[in-house]
């Protein structure tokens, strides 16, 4: 029978342009308010500053995510959660 991996593990590991989703989101949020600004502004200065500003953004992130390789935090939820009853009986023999 074919083993299918959990859909939450698939979208943890999820890459869009090198980035996580999480810091994806916040260079599209950056990216859309960049572009608002350049829209209601119409000087040549503003476009170009803008852009470095979303090209230096792309790349801290991008090595953000490298360094959060290195920190692995211990998931806040069991790997199992089990809803048999604890009786408190131990099957242990010594």
């Amino acid at each position: 029978m074919k083993s299918y991996a959990v859909y939450r593990n698939i979208r943890k590991r999820a890459v869009i342009f090198g980035l996580p989703v999480s810091l994806f989101a916040v260079q599209m949020c950056a990216l859309i308010a960049s572009l608002l600004i350049v829209i209601f502004s119409f000087s040549m200065l503003t476009i170009l500053v803008a852009l470095v500003i979303n090209v230096l953004l792309y790349v801290c992130l991008s090595r953000l995510q490298g360094l959060m390789q290195f920190l692995q935090f211990a998931s806040a939820f069991p790997s199992l959660i089990s809803t048999k009853q604890n009786t408190g009986i131990s099957y242990d023999h010594d």
